[in-house]
């Protein structure tokens, strides 16, 4: 979509395939659900610059297998509400928390990518007894990636703060996010992939569809919440209290699948995430791959997590 043009619906998001749309009331919002299979439920969580279309993958491997697998827009993005404020970890995860009680199931498996990632280690330690297993996808438990940013600041933090400290300003990150048709979508995606995906077709099309899903009103300013929240807290009351809550550790089994060639969220990071673990925990590496392994590589992705599912 070209500059100035008119901004998709937040219907458009509804990608047809063999899944079913729906929406839920959780934690006072409305949320977009993508819905495969029957069975167990396997709640699956995107991160930034996307949404539910990053699973579309797990969605039909996992219905496959014999689960009841759920793909939502998180608050602010897709076809999902956009409410002015709860864009901290604490708001999202009673959004999640909300959306599996709202399914109807007393827990589920959940999993999640980069920013749901983040809301699924919140979830395992406020909510505990929602979640049946906790897999991450290139998220690093909070506290890992707030130790790493004082430990390591020629790693994690220059990482970190080479597109974070910039999505602090105000107005101008919205408008570049948007710009040319949301070209600095696919940017931010190339750079942060592995050598491999990007010469792809399955690439081009998601880079596409993010790319559009991004020109929904007010869908860049939302997801850039998430990034304010997380730096102003650290020099809050509110993220002193935040740290103390999810210190909790996960007594659930937890596996961690990271890429190799993360730029943004080094593997030495999430190597520290044990630390809040007490139950069965497995790092699963994939070499050659950056921070998007349920999409460069969905194969090796799925079956890692269909190991721990059925494990």
């Amino acid at each position: 979509m070209g500059r100035g043009g008119p901004r998709p619906e937040p219907s458009s998001v509804r990608v047809p395939g063999p899944w079913r749309h729906g929406s839920v009331s959780a934690n006072g919002i409305r949320l977009h659900t993508v819905e495969a299979g029957e069975g167990p439920l396997v709640v699956l969580l995107h991160g930034f610059p996307e949404f539910w279309w990053s699973w579309r993958h797990q969605l039909v491997a996992l219905a496959a297998e014999g689960f009841r697998a759920v793909a939502v827009d998180l608050r602010g993005y897709g076809d999902s509400d956009k409410p002015p404020r709860g864009y901290d970890l604490w708001t999202l995860a009673g959004d999640v928390a909300g959306l599996i009680r709202a399914l109807g199931e007393p827990k589920a498996h959940v999993v999640g990518h980069d920013w749901g990632g983040l809301i699924a280690w919140t979830l395992t330690a406020l909510h505990p007894r929602l979640v049946r297993t906790l897999t991450v996808v290139d998220a690093p438990h909070p506290l890992a990636i707030r130790s790493s940013a004082v430990r390591d600041p020629a790693g994690q933090l220059r990482a970190t703060a080479g597109y974070a400290l910039g999505f602090q300003l105000p107005r101008h990150p919205e408008r570049s996010l948007r710009a040319d048709g949301g070209a600095r979508v696919e940017r931010i995606m190339r750079a942060w992939s592995g050598p491999d995906w990007p010469a792809t077709a399955d690439f081009a099309e998601a880079a596409r569809r993010n790319r559009e899903a991004m020109q929904i009103s007010t869908v860049a300013h939302c997801c850039l919440e998430y990034y304010r929240w997380a730096l102003r807290s650290q020099f809050r009351a509110e993220g002193r209290r935040f740290a103390a809550a999810v210190a909790r550790p996960a007594e659930v089994p937890v596996l961690q699948i990271h890429g190799a060639d993360d730029p943004c969220l080094l593997e030495r990071t999430a190597q520290i995430s044990p630390r809040w673990v007490t139950g069965p925990f497995t790092h699963h590496v994939l070499p050659g791959t950056g921070h998007f392994p349920h999409q460069e590589r969905p194969a090796a992705t799925t079956a890692a997590i269909l190991r721990r599912l059925s494990g």
